[in-house]
């Protein structure tokens, strides 16, 4: 794909469009108080109603949804709402069903807050305890419909546990009946805890969470811990990954563990660790393909080593300020020196002679093997856990770890390694537990992390490495002083320049963008970084064509930039997987060309020249556009001093540019897979190297360019469908800059050989049986020079015209080579130029404008469909292009070549356009219509109802009308209809639109024509001419089946609304009687329902109009009433038959809503009759009980019966 200079959008715009999004979701209060009163005061009258229930939780729900992102908002209304809930709940009156709702609608609350901050606003008194306990007793741990009750039950039993008091006190209040044996409050919440971690729905998260609020009490933890621990320790050991009860159960054991480790005291955990850790290690979670178990493996294993270490804050980790404000005040006044506040509580004496435990190793083994786990989680937790098991360790120790982790950025290890390697980093700086001595190798890696793209197949993998890369520097900006990164500062900055504009993922550019912003806050030593930050903000660096093509030349315009992003351009995206940063990167380099020549030329033009030597498809093709755009950015500085572009490359340079397209020749590399990407490239050198005047004319070169330019216009049908465009784009681009450049040998004359040789074999080609061959030579002999037309005029418009003709059945499906041929037309029109008296080899003239005319005029009609659908309207969208240019091109030069006649044909034929059913194309026809009513310099001669059109069609408000829109375009397009000249096509194109089958444009298109009609219904003479255009739109389209079915439809509905009614006064109207005999020839021997079921419907609107006509109408209907079908008995029906069924039915059933609809077609005395022989006659019987059925009701109504024709006999 060739990428134009320009950005695909305007970063300006993105970042109003982006600034408006997050304006927009950004919210100030909970602004949903009443409703949500409202809402929750309504609960007891909505529960019983399933529907008013479903919406009243649907609506909580949306509201909720809104504050996922601020769930902070919520914070002053959560007490309230959980009161008005819980008095539901507590309520004895409440139904089961009403306490499910209630406890629903606080599960959503607990979703959107959190259930950390939920917790607290729970009642949690004493006498709190055994009512929710009771509540336990009716619940059925199975039932999936009442879950969030379960969930929020054992929420609010953890809560209750906090109660300062033995449990065992509770217990001799109880009152027991005789016979029963009393459970323990302490057993009844262990069994519970116990029952609800194996269950499968998330009450197993709850069921963890009061498991480590109720082991951990003082009272409980004595009796029951080691009990605990042994029971999740023997269940954990007794299941298995590989089943899904496993899976349920070894979750809900893993959290129970984590949280009980994470929440208890140490010196009450510790006796066990040790335990639970061998145990953990039998279970073998890595191996698991789970990747929840994996991570709470990993976050159990942390825990355990947090066990194992003493709580306490490094001595020797760096700190960068304090945590106290009041502190860092202290520090920056005058005469204070920094000193480091550390907690004296968690510090003590002769840290460094602390002895380590031995499963400290284990755990730390684990965790490093987590960095390189599959799933992000795991490495996100393994990572937390590195972080804060170094801060308890010591210096010595907490630095293997650290050399522990930069080995996980091998290039022997996977992408996922790296990814893990610069989160621990990251964790570790931003705690202080990174040493400034450790800082040189950590950014050496880092710089790596930030440019990693490791290929597999088709894509590539890294983009997770350098977000984190990015996270690592962003980290660090917060965790050192700015005297620590000193040294690093050039290359960090660059390395984040370099990704915030030339990344292909735009997650990663913005992470780079707020990394560098990060550090321009923090440290102020990075160069320029204010205007950089103000031009490669988050927004801007959304859109990756404006990052490589507009803000790399700002940055690059400050030096200390400039060559480290154009050697990242030529290492690392030059030779770059996907072929859209291949050609970015390309026009990168061009763009960035003007600020260092010299170098440009000297250090990278040659490393470019060796590269397209590389075995490596990708590296060829990038280097190949490389040189071809940086040769003529050299070109075009050189032409400001008038300079030759060999002032800049020395002749070995030139040489190579030269030999490189016979090396690829000679290596055969224009064949099979890599050869399309390598014609495309060299065309594109081909090009940019004759625009570069590159002194080749009369070399051998020129001839071996024009043989590939014609080999790959040639062979466009061997090319990938996705590619052929681009191809013959670029191929016919470098046509017309070799012509331009180096056939010309004298100013405005064209070399023999070349005139001879070159037009005949591009002209023998459009014959060619390969129509992507025709696309390609029509194409070139468009882009042909002026000079080289010269004297050939004639011969080149006549084999265009012959590609645009549809003479033969292959001829017919060549859409796209017709659409080329046009477009290569109107481009030799411009040209040649037009001159009224000049010859008509030469230019465009009285003598061949007819000619052309005709080839343009003639396409307006194209129609072909094929498997990809309506193929014409590409023909048609290039004809109306090619009118618009060429009329144009006429009135500014020769306005007496425009023609009345043919103006008003190009008008009404772009009108028609205008109408029809397409959005896309009706759009394009409506904006050269525009385009010609208004042009002015000067204006379009003999354009038909000029100040009409000016008056419909003001120039103001045409100007913001979205023609793509049917409800805008129909309504002003209908008005057209008003004038003579005009109709004829509107209705032709409004015949397709009311009839088609997209419900916007058919009701759209409807309502505008039913407006019109509605304003010409006093108007007998309008109405009359109306109704004559629509009778010759019928007739000039007959057995057309594009046209008349649609046609036909747009009758059904115009008869159905009235829009005839002051014809139904005149017996035997001309209207009805014309409209009837081309009905009956459009349906004569037609087997295509559709148009058949649409006939009907017209035949039974006609029953309206007076006189003899009526009763001919009422005859074709039973003659349909009695459509044949052939007589075959067969156990599958044959479609015949089917079909004769569908016709039958369907003419009765219409007949039926017909005959109640006009209440004067039948006598009062048979109308029952009549009625009821519609209705229980089987219309798919036998032929002959049919015909019986339908003779009666000939009889019945007065129409003649239908008479059999005799076949005729063979022979006779």
């Amino acid at each position: 794909m060739v990428l134009s200079n320009e950005p695909a959008a305007s970063a300006a715009e993105e970042e109003v469009e982006d600034d408006a999004l997050v304006r927009a979701s950004t919210l100030e209060a909970f602004g949903e108080s009443a409703e949500t009163r409202a809402l929750l005061r309504s609960l007891p009258a909505v529960h019983r109603e399933r529907a008013a229930r479903e919406v009243a939780e649907e609506r909580f729900r949306v509201i909720m949804d809104k504050y996922q992102e601020q769930p902070h908002l919520l914070d002053p209304h959560l007490e309230w709402m959980m009161n008005s809930l819980l008095d539901i709940v507590q309520d004895e009156t409440s139904l089961p069903d009403l306490v499910h709702l209630a406890f629903k609608f606080l599960y959503i609350i607990t979703k959107v807050r959190g259930y950390k901050v939920f917790l607290r606003l729970f009642p949690h008194e004493v006498a709190d305890v055994q009512p929710v306990l009771d509540m336990f007793t009716g619940q059925n741990p199975k039932d999936h419909e009442t879950w969030e009750t379960r969930y929020m039950l054992l929420l609010w039993l953890s809560v209750t546990c906090l109660i300062p008091f033995d449990f065992s006190r509770l217990d001799g209040n109880l009152p027991t009946q005789s016979g029963e044996t009393r459970m323990p409050i302490m057993d009844r919440i262990l069994q519970i805890a116990q029952s609800y971690l194996v269950v499968s729905d998330k009450a197993r998260d709850a069921a963890a969470v009061l498991v480590s609020k109720f082991i951990t009490r003082p009272d409980v933890k004595q009796r029951k811990m080691a009990s605990f621990l042994d029971w999740s320790l023997c269940t954990l050991a007794h299941s298995s990954f590989q089943t899904i009860d496993g899976v349920i159960t070894m979750d809900g054991m893993l959290q129970a563990l984590a949280q009980i480790f994470k929440h208890g005291k140490r010196e009450d955990c510790l006796p066990y660790a040790n335990t639970v850790l061998q145990c953990l290690d039998g279970c073998r979670l890595p191996e698991s393909s789970h990747t929840l178990l994996r991570k709470l493996g990993v976050k159990l294993v942390q825990r355990l080593g947090l066990t194992f270490l003493k709580p306490k804050v490094a001595t020797w980790r760096y700190q960068r300020g304090c945590r106290s404000l009041a502190a860092n005040l202290q520090l920056r006044a005058p005469g204070k020196s920094e000193q480091k506040l550390l907690s004296d509580s968690l510090t003590s004496d002769g840290d460094e002679d602390y002895d380590v435990p031995e499963g400290v190793e284990t755990v730390i083994e684990q965790l490093l093997v987590g960095l390189k786990d599959k799933d992000t989680i795991v490495r996100w937790s393994a990572a937390k856990g590195i972080g804060r098991m170094a801060g308890r360790l010591p210096r010595e120790l907490a630095d293997d770890v650290v050399g522990s982790v930069l080995d996980c950025f091998s290039f022997q290890e996977t992408d996922k390694a790296w990814h893990g390697g610069c989160l621990a980093l990251a964790e570790l700086g931003r705690r202080g537990l990174l040493l400034p001595s450790r800082l040189s190798e950590v950014v050496t890696v880092i710089l790596k992390a930030l440019t990693y793209d490791e290929k597999r197949g088709a894509c590539s993998v890294g983009a997770n490495v350098r977000d984190a890369a990015c996270y690592v520097c962003w980290a660090f900006a917060r965790a050192y002083e700015p005297q620590e990164l000193t040294p690093f500062v050039t290359a960090i900055s660059s390395a984040l320049v370099i990704a915030a504009v030339f990344d292909r993922n735009v997650n990663c550019r913005r992470a780079a963008s707020a990394a560098f912003q990060e550090n321009v806050g923090r440290q102020g030593t990075f160069p320029h970084g204010i205007d950089i930050l103000t031009t490669a903000d988050y927004f801007a660096v959304g859109n990756i064509s404006n990052c490589f093509l507009i803000i790399s030349v700002f940055i690059a315009g400050f030096q200390e930039y400039t060559k480290p992003m154009i050697d990242h351009l030529v290492s690392m995206k030059i030779n770059h997987w996907d072929g859209a940063i291949r050609e970015l990167s390309a026009k990168a380099l061009h763009n960035l060309t003007s600020l260092v020549p010299e170098y440009m030329a000297t250090h990278v033009f040659p490393a470019l020249l060796l590269m397209t030597q590389s075995p490596d498809l990708h590296t060829r093709h990038g280097a190949i556009l490389a040189c071809a755009e940086v040769t003529y950015a050299l070109y075009e500085l050189a032409a400001q001093s008038n300079r030759l572009v060999t002032d800049y490359l020395d002749e070995k340079a030139v040489q190579s540019l030269k030999q490189i397209h016979q090396q690829l020749c000679d290596r055969h590399l224009y064949r099979g897979l890599g050869g399309e990407l390598m014609r495309q490239a060299v065309c594109i050198l081909i090009e940019k190297l004759s625009l570069s005047r590159m002194p080749f004319k009369g070399d051998t070169v020129i001839e071996g360019w024009q043989w590939l330019i014609n080999d790959t216009l040639r062979s466009l049908h061997l090319v990938s469908s996705h590619s052929r465009e681009q191809i013959k784009e670029v191929a016919v681009s470098a046509l017309a800059a070799v012509c331009n450049e180096y056939y010309k040998k004298e100013p405005g004359e064209a070399g023999s050989t070349i005139t001879e040789e070159l037009i005949p074999q591009y002209l023998a080609e459009l014959r060619s049986p390969e129509e992507m061959t025709r696309c390609g030579f029509s194409s070139a002999l468009g882009a042909l020079p002026c000079f080289l037309l010269r004297g050939h005029l004639q011969q080149v418009l006549s084999g265009l015209r012959r590609v645009t003709c549809t003479t033969s059945p292959m001829d017919v499906s060549f859409a796209e080579a017709r659409r080329d041929g046009l477009k290569a037309i109107s481009r030799i029109c411009q040209t040649v130029g037009v001159n009224t008296q000049g010859p008509p080899d030469e230019v465009i003239c009285q003598e061949n404008i007819s000619e052309v005319y005709a080839a343009l005029l003639g396409c307006m009609s194209d129609y072909t469909t094929d498997s990809r659908g309506d193929v014409g309207a590409w023909v048609r969208e290039a004809s109306m292009t090619s009118l618009m240019d060429l009329m144009l091109l006429l009135a500014q030069t020769e306005p007496v070549l425009i023609e009345a006649h043919i103006c008003e044909r190009v008008m009404c034929c772009v009108a028609q356009q205008a109408s029809e059913k397409i959005d896309r194309f009706r759009a394009h026809a409506a904006r050269v219509f525009l385009t010609l009513l208004h042009f002015d310099s000067p204006p379009i001669p003999h354009v038909p109802h000029r100040k009409e059109l000016e008056s419909l069609f003001p120039r103001s408000d045409v100007a913001t009308v979205n023609w793509n829109a049917p409800s805008q375009a129909f309504p002003l397009i209908t008005q057209l209809l008003g004038l003579p000249t005009y109709r004829y096509h509107v209705l032709l194109g409004l015949a397709v639109s009311v009839g088609g089958l997209t419900e916007s444009t058919v009701r759209h298109s409807t309502q505008s024509l039913f407006e019109y009609m509605k304003g010409i219904q006093k108007d007998a003479q309008v109405l009359e001419s109306f109704s004559e255009t629509l009778l010759k739109v019928f007739e000039d389209n007959l057995l057309n089946d594009r046209v008349s079915v649609s046609l036909l439809k747009m009758l059904d509905q115009l008869l159905a609304n009235g829009c005839f009614d002051i014809f139904t006064a005149e017996e035997n109207h001309p209207f009805c009687v014309k409209l009837l005999t081309l009905c009956k020839e459009e349906i004569k021997k037609s087997k295509d329902i559709q148009k058949l079921r649409s006939s009907i419907a017209v035949l039974c609107g006609m029953v309206q109009f007076s006189g003899d006509v009526r009763k001919k109408v009422l005859l074709q209907l039973f003659l349909l009433l009695g459509h044949p079908f052939p007589v075959v008995l067969m156990a599958f029906p044959p479609v015949d038959l089917l079909f004769s069924f569908q016709i039958r039915k369907s003419t009765a059933s219409q007949v039926y809503e017909m005959v109640l609809t006009y209440s004067d077609l039948v006598d009062a005395e048979v109308l029952d009759e009549v009625m009821s022989v519609l209705s229980d006659t089987a219309w798919d019987s036998e032929l002959p009980v049919v015909r019986g059925q339908r003779n009666h009701l000939c009889d019945l109504l007065g129409v003649p019966r239908p008479q059999l024709v005799p076949k005729p006999v063979p022979g006779s």
